[in-house]
């Protein structure tokens, strides 16, 4: 299993492959938001800067263009002035045409364009296993189902109160489903399944916390992308803090000094 760092902030990237544990970088529209007030730069210098901090190793870049023909001038542009090979363009599944939620299928039509132009696609925002099989068959390499959405859109239909950082079970709620999918991390089970003779790779997105990550590893993803904090706390544990103490409490200065 690999694993992704979701971030655009540069320090957060070059923190994390300096420890040398992260297989690649996702990157959307609101994490560049945040990052380029910090970097300084601007947006083509701070998304070149990230694809070479990561030394070849995928780098997501979303979309901000609507329709099919904008998309894959947008995705081209992308890549002509960021100008590294290592660029993933993030497409999503189904697209809003002049800001109105109306049937388009101009994402799976950029999807095909980019594939059978050798350019690597992950796509986005990925609720249902069928939008991921559609994503597949038009040949992307990458399919982002949203886990922590996905729980949030369950509790929120279903009027549940909740923190975005409370964990939702694997097994679901009573009578809590979005036809036929119980939760987050059996979205991505499901999505994996149905994927099994594809060449596309289950990218499990909106990971919130280290069991989730935990559990989308169990299920089969093939790469899990996560928060800088996240992969912070997955080395944390309380009873290794104070195995650490304890150890450091009995350790000699003579022991110490070797």
């Amino acid at each position: 299993m690999k694993l992704y760092l979701d971030s655009a902030n540069i320090k957060e990237v070059e923190t994390m492959m300096s420890y040398g544990i992260i297989d690649g970088v996702t990157t959307n529209p609101s994490l560049l938001k945040k990052a380029l007030p910090i970097s300084g730069l601007n947006i083509t210098q701070h998304l070149r800067k990230l694809c070479k901090i990561m030394k070849g190793k995928p780098v997501s870049i979303e979309l901000t263009q609507r329709t099919h023909k904008e998309m894959v001038k947008q995705a081209r542009n992308i890549i002509q002035k960021v100008k590294c090979n290592n660029i993933v363009i993030k497409v999503p599944v189904c697209t809003i045409i002049n800001g109105k939620e109306t049937f388009s299928m101009d994402g799976i039509k950029t999807i095909k364009s980019l594939s059978e132009c050798n350019i690597e696609v992950n796509t986005t925002l990925i609720f249902t296993p069928e939008q991921a099989l559609l994503a597949a068959k038009a040949g992307a390499k990458y399919v982002s189902p949203f886990t922590g959405r996905m729980d949030d859109y369950l509790r929120d239909t279903h009027r549940i109160k909740y923190d975005k950082k409370d964990y939702y079970p694997f097994q679901g709620k009573k009578n809590v489903e979005d036809e036929g999918i119980i939760s987050g991390i059996d979205l991505v089970q499901q999505c994996v399944e149905i994927l099994e003779s594809y060449n596309t790779e289950v990218l499990a997105a909106s990971v919130r916390n280290t069991q989730q990550l935990r559990e989308c590893s169990i299920v089969g993803a093939d790469i899990i992308t996560v928060p800088y904090t996240v992969l912070q706390l997955m080395v944390v544990h309380p009873k290794t803090m104070q195995g650490m103490k304890q150890f450091d409490k009995d350790s000699s200065e003579e022991y110490k000094a070797l």
